[in-house]
């Protein structure tokens, strides 16, 4: 038999057919049944976000500069001889600050104290990074650890009055400001152990006690002006040194 008739008798080669698989042999699953609505995930709320410092309404004059504007300023430049009223001192700013140097380890220090400042002052804190590396403190340059405020205007003036009248009587065992804290220049820094001595603090809500510095800056040129113009204003500065001041 030739080859041309062995072929014409095999059958004709068609498409392979595929074995079957395993995994057709198994019954199909169950349609699956849909979750009830309340068994959905739900996303867990957000906690609300602060409300921004409401501005002051048009045409409000805080009270502790309508005093210096009336009373202040007349005293002043009697006292220190002045005849021109654009050359009595004022205080051009006012800097709160905080110093978290445990924020390297503990984030939630100075998520508190942005929290605390922008209570105590009214407006958005700041944050301060390190300018330097430090190995002996593990510090590098531009971690996060501090917090600052920087005043102006009715703001100001707003919270020098709360300063004065409410924060600094509420320090226990306050014997009075020391005349001395002044830079050279006219300006004087102060500092607190707590921030709870500010009524805007709930002291029950307070996590760690952090102090803070104040910084007020004149446009005084001299400590003895600067020094007239923050007693005027009623900073309570310990008597005794305070004569010796003014005697000098």
């Amino acid at each position: 038999m030739s080859k041309e008739e062995s072929k014409k008798k095999s059958p004709a080669a068609g498409p392979r057919e595929k074995a079957p698989s395993a995994k057709a042999d198994r019954p199909a699953p169950p349609p699956a049944s849909r979750r009830p609505a309340d068994a959905k995930k739900t996303k867990p709320a957000r906690e609300p976000e602060e409300a921004p410092p409401q501005p002051f309404p048009p045409g409000y004059v805080p009270r502790l500069y309508r005093r210096y504007r009336e009373e202040i300023t007349p005293a002043l430049m009697r006292d220190l001889g002045i005849k021109n009223c654009l050359a009595v001192p004022r205080i051009s700013k006012v800097v709160v600050s905080m110093g978290l140097g445990k924020a390297i380890t503990e984030k939630p220090r100075l998520e508190a104290a942005i929290k605390e400042l922008t209570a105590i002052t009214g407006q958005k804190a700041v944050l301060c990074l390190a300018r330097k590396s430090v190995s002996n403190f593990k510090l590098r340059q531009g971690m996060e650890i501090g917090a600052k405020v920087t005043l102006r205007g009715q703001r100001m003036w707003e919270f020098l009055d709360r300063l004065i009248t409410l924060a600094i009587p509420r320090v226990k065992d306050f014997r009075g400001l020391s005349p001395k804290a002044f830079d050279g220049r006219g300006n004087y820094n102060l500092g607190l152990t707590e921030q709870t001595v500010f009524p805007e603090v709930h002291a029950d809500q307070v996590t760690f006690h952090q102090g803070l510095a104040i910084t007020i800056v004149t446009t005084a040129v001299r400590d003895e002006i600067g020094f007239a113009l923050l007693g005027r204003l009623g900073m309570p500065f310990r008597r005794e040194e305070a004569a010796v001041r003014k005697a000098g």
